[in-house]
């Protein structure tokens, strides 16, 4: 049994959470993914486990939701400033769109020279089967009570209104994005349009507009501000208690399908 002696000096923590993959709301099965709900423990944990030193946040996302982003960065800043613990983030692969939302909730944001960093926008894709279904002979049929309660229907012709609608909520969305980017990097920001065009870059470049503050990877980096002898300790997301004891078909075929639209998310950065 390993017993704790008085007055002895234990070596300093540095908790360490995995980031890590497309972000996005809960799964419906349980599935533990890149988001608030599933991350909240693993979070309050690394923040006070061990009256660590810092916290590293391992970062390698293409980005997702941005409420998930927003939840997840807010809760970081909430426990980081209570328990007064400083926050540093490393980009492994990527750290683009809601992943680099999530890189700006640490105090300093660090790379590898061949990370890519950025593409600070928004985007919304679908698909029209309008012509589709006509060259078939089926018929859409839907009813409202709502003029825009039916809008971007794939099986219908896009309306310019509903066009121009989705273009100003992308807009907002965008401003929130902005501030947040602001908020956190403050005058490290290059102040150059570019920035926020939604465009990524590789460390140096992003180091050189104010996106990140350095390059160098988490343990030699840790070890550098907070001397040889720190431990590391590491938290991630929870495991759904049922999925511990096997998968069903359907949560196969979910997890197959999550797999396919995070590695479409990965190839949008050439990765």
């Amino acid at each position: 049994m390993a017993m704790r002696l008085p007055f002895v000096n234990r070596p300093p923590r540095v908790s360490v959470v995995r980031l890590q993959g497309s972000i996005g709301i809960p799964a419906r099965n349980g599935a533990a993914g890149l988001n608030d709900a599933a991350l909240a423990t693993a979070l309050e944990k690394a923040f006070t486990k061990g009256k660590p030193v810092a916290v590293a946040l391992a970062i390698n996302s293409p980005g997702g939701s941005p409420v998930q982003s927003s939840l997840i960065a807010a809760r970081i800043r909430r426990l980081a400033e209570k328990h007064e613990v400083p926050v540093h983030a490393f980009v492994e692969d990527v750290a683009a769109s809601g992943g680099y939302w999530l890189a700006s909730a640490a105090d300093k944001i660090w790379a590898d020279e061949c990370s890519v960093v950025g593409s600070i926008g928004v985007i919304s894709g679908g698909f029209g089967f309008q012509d589709f279904i006509a060259r078939h002979g089926i018929e859409r049929r839907i009813h409202t009570a709502g003029a825009s309660k039916s809008q971007l229907d794939m099986f219908r012709a896009e309306k310019p209104e509903d066009v121009e609608r989705l273009k100003r909520l992308l807009d907002d969305m965008h401003r929130i994005f902005i501030a947040q980017v602001k908020s956190r990097r403050g005058e490290r920001l290059a102040a150059r349009d570019e920035v926020f065009s939604g465009e990524f870059w590789l460390a140096r470049r992003a180091q050189d507009l104010g996106l990140i503050d350095g390059i160098a990877h988490l343990g030699p980096k840790m070890r550098e501000v907070f001397g040889d002898k720190i431990r590391f300790q590491s938290f991630g997301a929870r495991r759904p208690f049922l999925r511990r004891f096997g998968v069903s078909g359907e949560q196969i075929a979910s997890d197959a399908i999550a797999a396919i639209e995070e590695r479409a998310s990965f190839e949008r950065f050439g990765l």
